[in-house]
């Protein structure tokens, strides 16, 4: 589609503004002349200087070869020349010759010439005169082209540039296109079932009596549009280049917004086949010793001593907790992933979450955790409910992978910012190069312990930093594993009596 203007006021077509810029909100325009303001200022120049010369060579005409008026005339039609251009200098170099003729040429206040010499002389300026405006003029559109081809391949290069660094936005490409071509307003239009509608647009200073509305064709079904000053030629060509690129960076963001949306498909797809796969087993477990230890306790026909019967409950209860802790770090992964979690931050004792944890284990449990925490230890700045389910499952996992006979520890300092809390056990430890991959959900490495999907460690680290703090792995002295949470302390207190801080 060519392009168009509307309403209708285009500016006439072929014709150029006389000087660069003038009349146009585009590039440097290839100019037929020097600017209005020098001209202007040429005439000045000419309509002043030359009466003056004049009244000044007339006084002393008789006495003065006729080479001297000439000359003088000539040097004021150069300046004029070389101030005002070809436009200007013109009329001065046939006004100078008229005034040479009348005023210095014999005979005096006629036109007529007696003598060929004198002739000649007239003939020389009025031919040097002509020749110095003409290399000035020329000059003049050489360097306003330079000019032009000069901002036009900056305009493009940068185009390209841009795309080539994949930095290219449209919005960014539009408001480049408002800026180079002093525009008021600019839209990138996409015609859907026959009407166009805007794709994106910028817009910028007030309207303006003269503005038109110029559109570009950038492809199938879309149009640059530009709401601002006449443009010339060169400028269409240049915009047309805009509009090009104006459709392949919205191609490019829609091939973007596609990519992320098939992105976010598929670890979603991923997310699910990795809970099927762990819940599968993980969910089928603690419910299988369910059923069975309850089935069995229903057999009227079989008689449980008072210790088996406790055996099965006991199974009931250790699987129901197992369960429960299952399903609690599900529904925490799920709240991370949807950004629905919420976080009251409150002044929280390390160690009463710390006595809630232990109370939560198992009695088996309990015995194998060995919590060093100073009494005098400062409170963090942590929801209370969230840094108890960190510690959890920090705990839990260090239990899971300490042995049977070893210990895991739980121990915290203090510093003038942040409380330092470390969980320690001495199980098999994990290589450097897995340590961040602990951390991504249903990963559970080499443990082959039944009970969870590997979600503890995500659940704990997404908690820890909606508080602000840190979880990171360390190597344990010996063997093992050490994570190392840090949270923010709560500003300074007075210190309590561990009786009142309630430590269990």
């Amino acid at each position: 589609m060519p392009p168009t203007v509307s309403p209708p006021r285009p500016p006439q077509p072929g014709r150029l503004p006389e000087v660069p810029g003038e009349a146009s909100g585009g590039l440097p325009a290839v100019s037929a002349g020097l600017a209005r303001g020098r001209r202007l200022g040429a005439a000045a120049l000419l309509l002043v200087g030359l009466p003056i010369l004049t009244s000044a060579l007339i006084q002393h005409r008789d006495g003065l070869s006729y080479a001297t008026p000439v000359l003088v005339v000539l040097i004021l039609v150069v300046a004029v020349a070389f101030v005002g251009g070809l436009r200007v200098a013109l009329p001065a170099a046939a006004l100078g010759g008229l005034v040479l003729n009348w005023f210095f040429t014999p005979p005096f206040n006629t036109f007529a010439v007696e003598r060929t010499d004198q002739l000649l002389a007239l003939g020389v300026y009025l031919g040097f005169a002509v020749a110095v405006s003409v290399i000035v003029d020329l000059a003049a559109r050489r360097t306003a082209e330079a000019t032009r081809a000069r901002a036009e391949a900056q305009a493009l290069s940068s185009l390209a540039g841009s795309a080539l660094a994949g930095d290219q936005t449209l919005t960014d490409l539009l408001e480049r296109v408002r800026s180079i071509f002093r525009m008021r307003e600019v839209s990138l239009l996409e015609r859907v079932d026959g009407r166009w509608s805007p794709v994106a647009s910028v817009s910028g200073d007030d309207p303006e009596l003269d503005e038109v509305e110029l559109r570009v064709d950038a492809g199938p079904d879309l149009v640059l549009s530009a709401l601002g000053p006449p443009l010339f030629a060169e400028d269409k060509r240049v915009l047309a280049s805009f509009a090009e690129a104006a459709a392949t960076a919205l191609e490019g963001r829609r091939l973007a917004q596609q990519a992320q949306t098939n992105a976010e498909l598929e670890a979603a797809s991923r997310m699910r086949t990795a809970l099927l796969a762990a819940v599968g087993h993980d969910l089928r477990t603690p419910l299988a010793g369910i059923k069975a230890a309850v089935s069995s306790l229903r057999q009227g026909d079989v008689q449980f001593s008072d210790a088996e019967r406790d055996e099965l409950l006991e199974t009931v209860e250790t699987s129901a907790d197992r369960l429960q802790a299952l399903v609690a770090n599900l529904l925490d992964a799920s709240r991370l992933q949807a950004g629905a979690l919420s976080v009251q931050a409150l002044p929280t004792g390390l160690e009463e979450i710390t006595g809630r944890v232990l109370l939560a284990l198992p009695p088996g449990e309990r015995e194998r955790v060995i919590i060093d925490i100073p009494a005098e230890l400062p409170d963090v700045l942590a929801d209370p409910g969230l840094l108890e389910r960190v510690l959890a499952n920090l705990l839990d996992n260090a239990l899971r992978h300490t042995p049977d006979d070893r210990v895991a520890t739980l121990r915290a300092d203090a510093d003038e910012q942040v409380i330092h809390c470390e969980v320690v056990d001495h199980g098999p430890g994990v290589v450097h190069t897995q340590h961040e991959h602990m951390f991504a959900p249903f990963q559970r490495l080499s443990d082959r312990t039944p009970g969870g999907v590997g979600l503890g460690l995500a659940v704990a680290r997404g908690f820890t930093e909606a508080m602000h703090g840190t979880l990171r792995p360390a190597d344990t002295v010996g063997g093992g594993l050490t994570m190392r949470l840090t949270l923010p302390r709560f500003p300074e207190q007075p210190a309590r009596p561990a009786a009142q801080r309630g430590r269990p």
